[in-house]
């Protein structure tokens, strides 16, 4: 039996990807090891976000040629769609694929152990007219919670960001299909579903759907107890959008909505489509219809041009919104975008600082945020053993994402457990006391 060993960089529609590639290698026989053991394919799904990730890119598909100088290398994904040129002439890939591509890898396994000529199978993603790629999970690894990838591409085109081009256009999966996964995986003992995608909150534009409307269908699937959104863009946060989703129990009041600045300057510059009152005005709405709703977000320091009054205008807006998490980004440089090419680059080392600034009100806001919930009683989706000073735990989540840990010697593993929070028990894990 041939060997197969993945590995993915990036998101989570490229851990999804990575996923479903895995089980297309499993129905066809291979055996799944991990990826530092020696395989006879190697499947790097690769990530393009940052100059970083490009490079992270390069070096796991070198890694994995050093494992097995006579495998397989594979680089699939968003590196390679976007750098071409540089994975054909590389001699540690054996076979390209691309985005929108990957369904096809059998098939360009077996051209390649043909011929043993280097494949490839690249669209040209923003000319051709591309379909959604139906890629499918039966079974998930994390056993509890499952990643539903429901919408490819991007049509946003932000400044500072290369995916549109790595992607393509907005592409939605259809609801009978995303609907037949879900019960494939709820039928496997998946409880809880992550509806995700690049630009999840264009789902339906090119369909004539809405992304209020799957959810919607997914909320009636019986089987699965609880439903989390991806990244959302602030506009879809209406009065109507929140109401609805509040009359859903299934939903969880865990909303990440991407800001990337709090000064409107900077915004514009990044060619974001609203401004800091129209962010500020979704999460008021959100606060209205859910009772203490854990939002999240991303902030990128370090644009081009920002000024130091820009900066502290952004950690000011940051304070007075107050955010359950924030993913703090330092900016990279990105070859092919507007901002690659915009005038006042920022220093290194200022960027650095300022990340250290907001990194360190992060902590602060999300420490707050779940030491509301001590002495509150809450539920939590259980999901693998935490042994602390001689005492076994199961981990696990509330539906506002808060880690708590329950004592117990028992296989807790994928079940719900009613309590109290009674006081952080470890860093950032809640102890959850049984009614």
């Amino acid at each position: 039996m041939k060997k197969a060993a993945l590995h993915n960089l990036g998101c989570k529609v490229n851990a999804y990807e990575t996923e479903a590639m895995q089980q297309i290698l499993e129905g066809a026989g291979y055996e799944i090891v991990p990826f530092t053991e020696y395989a006879d394919v190697y499947v790097i799904n690769t990530c393009s976000v940052t100059n970083m990730a490009d490079r992270k890119s390069r070096q796991m598909l070198h890694r994995a040629k050093k494992l097995n100088p006579h495998a397989v290398v594979v680089g699939a994904g968003c590196y390679v769609q976007t750098k071409e040129a540089q994975a054909l002439v590389d001699e540690a890939v054996d076979i390209v694929i691309g985005n929108n591509r990957k369904h096809e890898l059998l098939s360009l396994l077996e051209e390649y152990e043909a011929s043993h000529v280097k494949a490839k199978s690249i669209a040209d993603i923003n000319h051709e007219e591309q379909e959604y790629e139906e890629l499918f999970l039966s079974k998930t690894a994390e056993h509890t919670r499952a990643f539903i990838k429901v919408q490819d591409g991007c049509n946003q085109f932000c400044s500072y960001c290369i995916i549109p081009f790595a992607r393509g256009r907005v592409r939605s999966r259809g609801t009978g299909e995303v609907l037949a996964e879900i019960r494939r995986l709820a039928a496997n003992g998946c409880k809880e579903v992550v509806l995700t995608g690049i630009h999840l909150s264009s789902y339906g534009v090119d369909t004539g759907e809405s992304l209020l409307h799957l959810i919607e269908m997914v909320h009636a699937e019986e089987g699965i107890d609880r439903i989390r959104l991806g990244s959302l863009e602030p506009r879809i946060v209406t009065e109507e959008f929140a109401e609805r989703l509040s009359q859903m129990p299934k939903i969880c009041p865990h909303f990440h909505l991407s800001l990337q600045s709090g000064c409107d300057a900077t915004l514009a510059r990044m060619n974001r489509r609203y401004d800091t009152a129209e962010y500020e005005k979704g999460c008021e709405i959100l606060r209205r219809y859910f009772a203490h709703p854990a939002i999240t977000t991303d902030v990128i320091v370090g644009f081009p041009g920002e000024t130091e009054e820009e900066f502290e205008t952004t950690r000011a807006y940051l304070e007075r919104i107050r955010f359950y998490e924030m993913h703090i980004f330092q900016y990279s440089r990105r070859e092919g975008t507007k901002a690659a090419e915009m005038k006042n680059q920022i220093p290194e080392s200022v960027k650095k600082r300022r990340s250290e600034e907001l990194i360190a009100l992060g902590e602060r806001m999300s420490r707050e945020f779940r030491e509301y919930y001590v002495g509150r009683e809450t539920e939590a989706l259980l999901e693998e053993p935490f042994v602390r000073e001689g005492k076994t735990y199961y981990t696990g989540y509330t539906k506002e994402y808060v880690k708590v840990a329950y004592e117990t010697d028992a296989d807790m593993e994928n079940q719900f457990v009613k309590g109290t929070i009674k006081g952080e028990l470890a860093d950032g894990v809640y102890l959850l006391v049984e009614f």
